[in-house]
């Protein structure tokens, strides 16, 4: 084989072949491919990529069953110079004819993977990148499910599709689940990865982490060469992260770890439904249909032990419960979170009373106390509020303590749903959100309070079907 050429193609079509007639690459493509729909990428001379996804004109989806299938589409294709292959994010029962593309029941599984494009100028941002993803994902208890692959200017982050259980996957469907979670995750990790990105001046093209989670997405099969460079697509885990060399996808010497097919079954369940409580799934957006359409119905039918919530809580009492909620889950103080909580619902409440009205100063409004040398002030985050020599919270002379937030917000919370579980369901909601967010006064309010101002009680009714889901796995 030609010598290792790492950012131009120099392999010729003979080179092509000859490599992919290694037993090694053969096994693992297979491996990989396995129930997979492929598709099978030819070297092209102009801007137009060429695929092949069948295995004729009118024939069934192109996938490979064993060694023979696979030689046997090399040899018909050999006058097109295939070059790369590929795999589909989902698993299908059986792919013996277009149509069972179509069925979404067909498909049991799903991959998720996070596309991490970057840049062979900088490989070293590449995988800063992803350790910030690796590491969020094993603060969710996902660890050994895990491995990374790189794909050519970048890498793919891949969690094993069987570290979600059967038992998850018959309540929602498995593109919905791997949608949630890549979302889910780069959501959770973007202010840490824009940190890092935003320092870097040296990169030769645009560097971007994508949700590419769709019905139809295919992602480099481990092994495959990549469609430009030659470069192979090698596997390593988590604990390689350090030690990885561009080197190691040479494709005459690449080395690459097997152990992309460990997982622990059910590993990423507690992580998958919390995703998918947060920003719900791929099929309800796309405006297809399952039998898993409505999967949400599915979940919360199972805190069976729970009356239904009737009523409604209004925008004050949702306000106070998670500002409240905002501050135990930064400094862990209940007595005070409930003293800040009722602190600012009447603040904004005061606002959007007054503004129309006679302009809004929330300087003169909130330091007026301050001013009058009567008070200090105390930040959280970059939001700072009267403080009294008791420790609690003041606004317009009246201190807010927590006896006061019981009879103005737990009372009338209550009347709905028990502020116990209200509470835990605000502290659980609040923790989602990153601590950039909750101490930004304007992201606090557009990012975690007003999607949910009108609807807390979903929130609620989420969280209580979540922890019976929970309790029913122990």
């Amino acid at each position: 084989m030609v010598g290792y050429c790492l950012n131009f193609n120099c392999m010729m079509a003979r080179d092509v072949l000859k490599y992919y007639s290694d037993r090694r690459v053969v096994s693992e493509i297979l491996d990989y491919c396995r129930m997979r729909w492929v598709a099978a990428e030819a070297k092209s001379s102009g801007e137009k990529r060429i695929f092949f996804r069948y295995w004729s004109r009118n024939g069934p989806p192109l996938s490979f069953k064993d060694e023979a299938s696979f030689k046997r589409f090399l040899e018909s294709h050999v006058w097109i110079n295939v070059r790369s292959f590929y795999g589909s994010i989902n698993i299908y029962s059986v792919l013996n004819k277009r149509e069972d593309l179509e069925d979404l029941d067909n498909i049991i599984g799903c991959t998720p993977i996070w596309d991490v494009d970057g840049s062979l100028s900088n490989v070293k941002l590449t995988l800063d990148v992803a350790r910030i993803i690796v590491s969020f994902l094993e603060s969710k208890g996902v660890c050994k499910s895990i491995y990374l692959k790189w794909s050519g200017r970048g890498l793919h982050i891949h969690l094993h599709e069987n570290a979600i259980s059967k038992d998850v996957l018959s309540k929602v469907h498995p593109l919905d689940v791997a949608y949630a979670i890549v979302e889910y995750t780069i959501s959770k990790c973007w202010d840490k990865i824009r940190d890092i990105v935003l320092k870097v001046s040296n990169l030769d093209r645009e560097f971007k982490v994508e949700n590419k989670i769709d019905i139809q997405r295919v992602f480099t099969s481990p092994l495959s060469l990549h469609r430009e460079h030659d470069i192979v697509a090698v596997c390593f885990k988590p604990n390689e992260i350090d030690s990885f060399d561009i080197s190691w996808t040479n494709p005459s010497s690449f080395k690459h770890n097997m152990d992309w097919r460990v997982y622990v079954d059910g590993e990423a369940d507690e992580l998958a439904l919390e995703a998918y409580r947060e920003v719900g799934g791929y099929i309800p957006k796309m405006g297809l249909k399952s039998k898993h359409s409505k999967p949400t119905k599915s979940l919360l039918s199972m805190a069976i032990s729970i009356p239904a919530i009737s009523g409604h809580i209004g925008r004050f009492q949702t306000m106070a419960l998670l500002q409240a909620a905002r501050y135990y889950v930064l400094r862990g103080d209940i007595d005070k979170a409930k003293s800040f909580g009722l602190n600012r619902a009447i603040f904004y409440a005061w606002a959007k009373y007054y503004k129309p009205k006679y302009g809004f100063s929330r300087k003169r409004f909130e330091d007026a106390g301050a001013i009058r040398g009567k008070y200090n002030f105390d930040s959280l985050g970059d939001e700072k509020v009267p403080i009294s020599s008791s420790g609690y919270y003041v606004i317009g002379d009246v201190v807010q303590t927590p006896d006061s937030f019981d009879r103005e917000i737990a009372s009338k919370i209550s009347s709905v749903v028990p502020f116990n579980i209200a509470w835990e369901a605000a502290v659980d909601y609040v923790k989602r959100f990153s601590k950039e967010t909750l101490e930004s006064q304007q992201e606090f309010y557009k990012r975690v309070y007003e999607p949910v101002r009108d609807n807390f009680v979903k929130i609620i009714q989420e969280y209580v079907a979540f922890k019976k889901f929970m309790e029913d796995k122990k």
